[in-house]
């Protein structure tokens, strides 16, 4: 399947010369974003994965369905002050500015195999701080999967001792 046809692509959105990769129109039609998380599944059958974190919001759209078809554990990645428990917290820098993740401190065991899950590979930056978040706890990253990769923003650069799947590229 050319996943690319269920993605809209939005010009100028959030600023004049962005075209916004507009995952809802994927994730509205049930049979294709079914086959999407099996497909990403796919991508990653063979690693040894304990848990799936994915990072707040939409990270949590591609990690938790993937978590539930390979019968794993989901860990929620959040935005500073969102979480109930105790937290360890990062800062990182967004295409558009400034934000924090939060983990709850004991979301993940030490020597646990991670997986990070997100809808979308850009920069790096979100994707490298939840990488700094599960090693602070102790987990070791195998990996990463995103339904979308825009290669032109070279977040791999960020990534490079860590496998990067993806399912679309731009």
């Amino acid at each position: 399947m050319n996943f690319k046809d269920h993605i809209r692509v939005i010009m100028d959105y959030p600023q004049p010369g962005i075209r916004f990769k507009d995952i809802t129109t994927l994730l509205s039609n049930g049979p294709v974003y079914k086959e999407a998380i099996d497909s990403i599944a796919e991508l990653v059958a063979g690693k040894q994965i304990d848990v799936i974190c994915g990072p707040e919001a939409r990270g949590f759209v591609v990690g938790a369905p993937l978590s539930y078809k390979l019968g794993i554990g989901f860990v929620p990645i959040r935005k500073s002050g969102k979480l109930p428990y105790e937290s360890i917290e990062a800062s990182y820098d967004l295409e558009y500015g400034k934000d924090k993740l939060a983990i709850h401190a004991d979301a993940i065991k030490p020597g646990q195999k991670v997986l990070i899950a997100d809808d979308l590979l850009a920069t790096g930056g979100t994707i490298s701080t939840c990488v700094d978040l599960v090693r602070k706890l102790g987990g070791e990253v195998v990996g990463t999967a995103f339904l979308i990769e825009l290669s032109y923003l070279s977040g791999r650069e960020k990534l490079q001792e860590i496998d990067v799947a993806s399912l679309i590229t731009y």
